[in-house]
């Protein structure tokens, strides 16, 4: 019997969780906008949130020994649950110390909780995950659409330079199929400016 919400669903030998629909972006290339799971996955839309208790519960059922990785990244921003993130990477680590915690966002946290948030990622997550997907304000309010507007690049920028001094694995990435060669250096230049590695990454086009 398939559950009334999909929390936790396998990747590649990765187990993600899924733990909001909510999100302060609207972008063009996002997953979400080409269908109701991914990579085979049980539909990832929810009716409703899962509780701290529900989520626990459900990643206790889980054999996490099988997995190379706990990701958290869904049909929405995991960072607007935060705090339940936390908890879910602390479980997991009890449960299975030998895991590995990766946390994709779209670096907006300290807009949505208006304060640093770079702390709060220390000794929960193995690998921060930035989308950065623009070299510049003008083309992420474009092509990613953020309730921030304008203010919202420069607020990512500012999350990945104070969230790379707490977890040393820190990586940006772009959707290259949606840039020009030239933007892409300048993403390059802008991570090599700051010190973090950037993976430039294909679109994921919609499955028929």
């Amino acid at each position: 019997m398939k559950r009334a919400m999909t929390v936790f669903y396998e990747v590649d030998g990765s187990i993600y969780v899924n733990l909001t629909n909510r999100c302060n972006n609207n972008c063009e290339f996002c997953i979400r906008k080409n269908g109701d799971g991914a990579y085979g996955s049980d539909p990832l839309w929810l009716k409703r949130e899962p509780t701290e208790a529900e989520a626990l519960a459900m990643l206790e059922e889980l054999d996490l020994s099988q997995y190379r990785e706990l990701v958290f990244c869904g049909y929405g921003e995991p960072s607007v649950r935060l705090e339940l993130c936390q908890k879910i990477a602390s479980a997991a680590r009890e449960l299975c110390p030998k895991i590995k915690t990766r946390i994709n966002t779209n670096g907006m946290s300290d807009l949505c909780f208006g304060e640093n948030t770079a702390p709060k990622y220390a000794n929960y997550f193995d690998t921060v995950s930035i989308s950065l997907n623009a070299p510049n304000a003008t083309k992420y309010d474009e092509i990613c659409h953020p309730v921030y507007k304008l203010s919202a690049f420069p607020a990512i920028l500012s999350f990945a330079q104070n969230v790379k001094n707490y977890v040393h694995n820190t990586v940006f990435t772009v959707v290259g199929d949606l840039l020009s060669d030239g933007e892409i250096c300048e993403c390059r230049k802008i991570a090599e400016e700051l010190g973090i590695p950037l993976r430039v990454r294909s679109y994921i086009a919609p499955e028929n």
